[in-house]
């Protein structure tokens, strides 16, 4: 990944930052990046503030770009991934995402496992939560004690992260992550 790849961010990584009320710090550690979503990724965020009112904070975040995926060659990616990882409505999601890092030349940030392997095996580049906390740290924006604060936080919103806090630098030593 090059410095100026874009990163297209799915409902996860959003939402969870949304609910611990961090969304700042998310901004903080991607400034200096050209950052994406999608408007399906925006429609399931909608879609949870109803139940989680706190999720109305990742709508309209002044750094993150929206694709709309309204033009002919955006549709057909869509419609690649939607048959590529699923076509249920729990997978428009990711399937919007890697359009979006295809379309974009960019890389997808996604915490579905599942959807993770799919893309990879189809050459896109995808990566997590723990991968964005671990290049924050290499590059001087965190620290691996801040780094593991907000994975326990996160994964107090429930969020599903292969490591905990005090646990996140031998797990990112182990992936050559840091």
């Amino acid at each position: 990944m090059t410095r100026s790849s874009p990163l297209v961010l799915d409902t996860m990584c959003l939402t969870h930052f949304a609910l611990i009320e961090r969304l700042d710090v998310l901004g903080d550690l991607l400034s200096g990046r050209d950052c994406w979503t999608t408007v399906i990724v925006k429609g399931e965020i909608e879609e949870g503030a109803e139940k989680y009112p706190l999720l109305r904070n990742a709508l309209d975040l002044p750094w993150l770009h929206v694709e709309a995926l309204d033009e002919i060659h955006s549709i057909l990616l869509f419609e690649k991934w939607s048959r590529v990882i699923g076509t249920s409505d729990r997978d428009h999601g990711e399937a919007s995402v890697f359009a979006a890092s295809e379309l974009l030349d960019g890389v997808a940030l996604t915490d579905d496992s599942k959807a993770t392997k799919v893309a990879r095996a189809h050459g896109l580049e995808v990566h997590g939560t723990i991968w964005l906390l671990a290049q924050s740290c290499r590059g001087g924006k965190l620290t691996e004690t801040g780094a593991g604060n907000i994975i326990d936080m996160l994964r107090g919103s429930d969020m599903r992260l292969p490591c905990t806090g005090p646990g996140f630098p031998a797990y990112a030593l182990k992936h050559g992550l840091l």
